[in-house]
């Protein structure tokens, strides 16, 4: 066959298949339709098929739950470091540069003061992008320093959650942001501050286990994830197979683990709503 865009074969005429645009559609794993993106893009990054919530970037989270130019990102300086000279497939540096070049965030957190429909809040939400949200001394100095600052301007204290939990590369640096974020948030709750803490696909490991439980109000978004051990490491370790929606939003929701499911169109409202309950 020729180098031609067209060609003949056997009365017929072969066009070359134009390459289609990368990410112009997107596989929903809940119906598994493909959908085209602007569609889903435009449905706040949920399927206007099925209602699946996909993940969501930290700063598209803070577009959707702030007032519009409201956001004032404080902690920017915070930048991860390499203690332990950590090496697997890949060094930990080059994952660091890897991430940073993708979300244009130095780690995997960011906080900062904003408004949510006129209310004045600390907001610190989490991204998947970033290493699966794990959480390193970056993101814990982050979510520490968000608690301080709603104690110090008395204001209720906001943070979205998703991740893989503590981040391994870091070793026993990234465990003991597990305490230092839960006394962060014990010492809000003794100023008498509010802690709405917001659960998305997934929430797992040493986030679960420490500050993303300890809200006073705990939301999920359907069908999150929200564990410690997730299916596939409960399978590899001890070979058992979880129940189907175990560990889901829906299940934690019944046994009164978490407070409400919310969907994310419905998110600022309800955040808005809660703070007024309380007073705050």
């Amino acid at each position: 066959m020729s180098g031609n865009l067209n060609t003949s074969w056997d009365g017929y005429s072969l066009k070359k298949k134009r390459d289609v645009p990368e990410g112009l559609w997107r596989r929903c794993p809940g119906c598994e339709n493909m959908i085209f993106t602007r569609l889903i893009e435009g449905n706040l990054d949920v399927c206007p098929e099925c209602m699946h919530h996909f993940r969501m970037g930290a700063r598209r989270r803070v577009e959707l739950i702030c007032d519009e130019g409201s956001f004032e990102e404080m902690t920017v300086g915070c930048a991860p470091v390499d203690p332990l000279n950590f090496n697997d497939s890949k060094t930990y540096k080059s994952r660091l540069r890897a991430c940073q070049k993708k979300t244009t965030l130095k780690d995997a957190a960011i906080m900062g003061k904003g408004f949510i429909k006129g209310r004045p809040i600390i907001l610190a939400a989490l991204d998947p992008d970033f290493m699966m949200g794990s959480m390193g001394s970056v993101v814990g100095e982050k979510i520490t320093a968000a608690a301080e600052a709603a104690i110090e301007n008395k204001l209720p204290l906001v943070v979205v959650s998703c991740s893989g939990g503590a981040r391994m590369q870091e070793g026993i640096i990234s465990l003991a942001q597990m305490a230092k974020t839960s006394a962060g948030i014990g010492r809000l709750h003794d100023a008498g501050e509010l802690f709405i803490s917001v659960l998305a696909d997934p929430t797992s490991g040493g986030v679960t286990a420490s500050y993303a439980m300890l809200g006073d109000f705990i939301i999920a978004e359907p069908g999150a994830l929200i564990c410690f051990a997730g299916p596939r490491t409960i399978w590899h370790t001890i070979k058992v197979e979880l129940p189907e929606g175990f560990q889901r939003a829906e299940f934690l929701l019944e046994h009164g683990f978490v407070d409400m499911i919310v969907p994310r169109k419905d998110l600022r409202s309800e955040i808005a709503r809660t703070i007024d309950y309380c007073g705050k």
